[in-house]
């Protein structure tokens, strides 16, 4: 049987209640996941963000306008030829809006 007991770290975003949250395992990237047993929302504590930081995305975009291929600055920089071609499509579409 799992322990309930109250963490001031631990709220439901779904309900509010901060007692009655407990251990649900892990997800895949080992983040811790709890349980409120009173709505039983399944929500993960501190997620991880996979977000690209805007230093990334101009390096791959300086590399791409240098003359290598999306798929190529994928290669480069271990990271997927489809983020670079999402951030090309972005590019181009703000450089036509102004």
């Amino acid at each position: 049987m799992r322990k309930q007991t109250i963490n001031e770290k631990r709220k439901c975003p779904k309900c509010g209640k901060k007692e009655n949250q407990v251990n649900a395992g892990y997800n895949r990237s080992g983040t811790q996941r709890c349980e409120c047993k009173i709505c039983k929302h399944k929500y993960t504590l501190n997620a991880k963000t996979r977000e690209y930081t805007e230093e990334v995305k101009k390096e791959a975009m300086k590399i791409y306008y240098s003359g290598v291929s999306g798929r190529g600055v994928g290669k480069l920089l271990k990271m997927s030829k489809a983020n670079v071609y999402n951030w090309i499509k972005k590019t181009e579409s703000e450089g036509m809006d102004k």
